[in-house]
């Protein structure tokens, strides 16, 4: 029978206790490819630390590659310098994304050298590292040649190659990390989803019941790909956010007691480096609602589609840094606040596009346009306002994509007066914000800083007031209301105290 997100997987228990019975035990922790790049310090923090014998165990980690691999493999997620899937889409030629492919076997190979102390460990992983890269550079190389033939069109396979790249690193990520915690002395066990050589097609679900099927998650300490390979193509629909979807299906699908995050640093009220550390504090508890206005300002706490399946399996979520095991970090679960309060002031910048004609009052159709046009060049709203004649999108986008949209929407409607410019949206957020008066206290705080805002907007519900300024006004707006809503409420509490 197929499982359901509300059907917990079995696992195998040699002491006859029933799935029920179970439940509710285990964690399914996530760990992040800059905190891999540290694994041999994480020994000593959430991967052993001061546990022993059974407290090792119940307990499934999922891992990313480690850092930097999944640029050189697809392209740098930032600056768009080509890896080895964009130099393969581009090339005329083999000679680009061949090298490019030998410079990850290079580079994790030097991951192996600088992670394993023990001769047969380094020959281990360096024999993995080899087999995946060959595997992969031959199904490329007989790709190419295929498609040179008129019958088959490379195009339609670029996704699949895209897929058959990314998981690479994972792989590698997380077969290293379980030979390490084997030489350590833990029953660690390489759960490889990211279905190499598999002729099947499974379903997302079907892929994880397979390969939880048989552990014991007791005696066993599974180290998981964050990629995995499924019918529905899950970078398809969420791109390099799939590790999210797969940790958090992991641990609704196996009814697990708590979902955890590991990172580098607290989840915390404003950036510590735009607003110094000193100054920031730790948010400690929020909800699903919060985190969903984190990811839409570009904060993701964990990818919104995967704090859905959480959500509705029940499953908290916790945020913690993954150098400081003895802090509980940030617990996100459906929870409301206890009392009104800001919890994070953050910025973004954004793009904002401006349609505006004077015929528009009272026609239909004018939204519904300016949306199929972004939905088509995969441009993201982060908000949007409109009047009578005036319908105004906040887009997180390059200024050559927002100029894409603007030719295709001036081509549609010649009369209007389309204006595109670089602002910054900076919102504070909470899981209740009724009373405080935020947006009069925002402007107050604004003023006082000599910050002229474009707009501000809430949209009634509680959970976050916006404000948008100029480019160059985003960090200096972050500080001046962190201060007025964080900062001045800790020195209170101080006062009082």
């Amino acid at each position: 029978m197929s499982m359901t997100e509300q059907e917990p997987l079995k696992t195998s228990s040699t002491d006859g206790r029933s799935e029920q019975q179970k439940r509710g035990h285990h964690t399914v922790e996530k760990i992040g490819g800059t905190s891999m790049s540290r694994a041999r310090e994480l020994i000593d923090t959430i991967l052993i630390g001061k546990r022993a014998e059974a407290e090792l165990y119940e307990r499934v980690f999922v891992v990313s590659a480690f850092g930097g691999i999944t640029d050189k493999l697809l392209e740098h997620k930032k600056s768009g310098e080509p890896g080895v899937y964009a130099l393969f889409a581009q090339a005329d030629n083999e000679h680009g994304w061949l090298e490019a492919l030998s410079g990850v076997n290079r580079a994790m190979r030097t991951i192996n050298h600088d992670m394993f102390d023990d001769a047969g460990d380094r020959h281990a992983a360096d024999d993995f590292v080899r087999e995946r890269i060959e595997g992969a550079r031959g199904c490329l190389i007989d790709l190419q040649r295929l498609c040179s033939y008129g019958h088959f069109q490379l195009g339609e396979h670029m996704q699949t190659i895209r897929e058959l790249l990314s998981a690479l690193g994972e792989a590698h990520s997380a077969s290293n990390l379980a030979l390490l915690m084997r030489r350590h002395g833990v029953n660690a066990r390489f759960v490889d989803l990211t279905g190499w050589r598999d002729e099947t097609q499974p379903t997302l679900n079907e892929r994880i019941e397979r390969a939880f099927g048989e552990i014991d998650l007791e005696r066993e300490l599974p180290i998981v790909t964050g990629y995995s390979q499924c019918r529905e193509g899950l970078m398809r629909e969420f791109d390099r956010g799939y590790s999210e979807v797969t940790f958090a299906t992991i641990a609704a699908l196996t009814g697990a007691r708590e979902a955890i995050i590991h990172k580098e640093f607290h989840l915390s009220s404003a950036d510590p480096r735009q607003v110094g550390t000193e100054n920031v504090r730790k948010i400690g508890r929020t909800n699903y609602d919060v985190a969903d206005q984190l990811s839409n300002m570009g904060m993701e706490a964990i990818h919104p589609k995967a704090a859905k399946k959480l959500r509705q399996a029940g499953v908290p979520l916790r945020v913690a840094n993954a150098f400081e095991p003895e802090d509980p970090g940030t617990l996100i679960d459906a929870e409301p606040a206890s009392q009104p309060g800001v919890e994070m002031v953050t910025g973004l910048p954004v793009t904002t596009l401006e349609l505006f004609e004077q015929d528009m009052v009272g026609v239909k159709g004018y939204d519904a346009a300016i949306l199929d046009v972004l939905t088509r060049h995969r441009v993201r709203i982060v908000s949007k306002t409109s009047n009578a004649n005036t319908i105004v999108h906040h887009l997180e986008s390059t200024l050559k994509t927002v100029r894409r949209v603007e030719r295709d929407l001036a081509a549609r409607y010649p009369a209007a007066r389309i204006t595109t410019r670089r602002a910054g949206m900076v919102s504070v957020i909470g899981r209740d914000l009724t009373g405080l008066n935020v947006m009069l206290r925002g402007l107050k705080a604004l003023d006082e800083q000599g910050i002229v805002p474009i707009s501000a907007q809430e949209t009634g519900r509680g959970v976050d007031v916006q404000f948008l300024v100029h480019s160059e006004d985003r960090q200096k707006a972050v500080k001046a209301l962190h201060r007025a809503f964080i900062e001045k409420a800790q020195e209170e509490l101080r006062e009082a105290a």
